[in-house]
């Protein structure tokens, strides 16, 4: 394995599934349509960011923490992962929310709650500045704070979706899928950095088409290459991965994050409905959106076979339940 020699502990259930998707194949009258299951590691609901926190949580024993600080939104996928694996450990966690503190706490953020993550939002102050503080307020009570970024996304966690490519690599080599397109929601750069650089370390070949949840291109391609390269010397390769390698689709942010539109109501709700697999409304719902109008609009062709890549989030659906009758 490409990443054997890090440090890392077990969180999650891999590998995840490769699964045909041909109803909704039938519905779009192709490509030929996968989907990889990363709603299936099992890790409080299951997710991506499970894969980056095996890297990342391990660092943090590594040097002594017994504490995880992370941050994200009201919705985060990641703080909720966060909490389940310093649960896990036996360690403290607190999470640093965006803004201010909702009337109803569903979904994720109920899911932190209940975890044992201590909450705190930062209000008008940016999450870094915040997280930043109750580091050192852990560290004057004589507590051993390891901070986690946003999305576990640098070059500790993203090794995580270095690995991951290896083992969809594997996996369609086994079933002789000669794979086009992968597609995946890509917002905090480190899930697509990872695959970028796992994909040159195996020469996979398909295409990696992220759908952008709140980036513009450039910033993203920007974002991705750097996290990229951090991670390359990480693992001690000699390779490099450009801006403009990194392929992104930015017709598809609505009217901003975590704001739902009918794009991704019609995907949560065809995806539901035609395979009885749940999307979320934040990543998932909004990257299904942007393959589906990629394949009407002809740019992804009907002879292709394409694999999409679920991050998971489905428990952020309760927080949006009058959006989605």
């Amino acid at each position: 394995m490409l990443t054997d020699h890090l440090p890392r502990i077990s969180l999650g259930c891999l590998p995840t599934p490769l699964e045909e998707l041909p109803r909704l194949t039938r519905a779009l009258g192709g490509p030929r349509l996968f989907i990889k299951r990363d709603d299936q590691t099992g890790l409080a609901t299951g997710g991506n960011k499970t894969r980056k926190l095996e890297f990342a949580v391990a660092d943090a024993l590594d040097q002594g923490a017994d504490t995880l600080i992370t941050m994200g939104g009201v919705q985060s996928n990641h703080t909720r992962q966060t909490a389940a694996a310093a649960a896990r450990c036996g360690l403290r966690c607190v999470v640093v929310l965006r803004g201010h503190a909702p009337a109803v706490w569903n979904g994720n953020l109920l899911l932190d709650h209940l975890l044992g993550a201590q909450v705190v939002f930062s209000g008008d102050r940016t999450r870094e500045a915040v997280a930043d503080e109750v580091a050192a307020q852990a560290r004057a009570a004589g507590n051993h704070p390891y901070l986690i970024p946003v999305g576990a996304s640098n070059a500790v966690g993203a090794v995580g979706f270095v690995a991951a490519l290896e083992e969809l690599d594997a996996q369609a080599k086994a079933r002789a899928l000669r794979v086009d397109r992968v597609v995946f929601a890509s917002s905090s750069f480190g899930t697509q950095a990872g695959l970028c650089v796992g994909a040159k370390a195996v020469g996979f070949r398909g295409q990696l088409a992220a759908i952008a949840i709140d980036s513009r291109r450039d910033e993203l391609q920007a974002g991705v290459a750097a996290i990229a390269t951090a991670t390359i010397r990480r693992l001690g390769w000699e390779m490099a991965v450009a801006p403009g390698e990194v392929v992104a689709y930015d017709d598809y942010l609505g009217a901003g994050y975590a704001v739902m539109g009918e794009p991704e109501r019609e995907a949560i709700s065809l995806v539901a409905r035609c395979e009885g697999i749940l999307l979320d409304p934040v990543y998932t719902g909004r990257a299904m959106a942007g393959l589906i109008d990629l394949i009407r609009t002809g740019a992804f062709g009907k002879d292709e076979t394409i694999v999409f890549w679920h991050t998971g989030g489905a428990a952020a659906l309760f927080a949006y339940a009058e959006e989605l009758r």
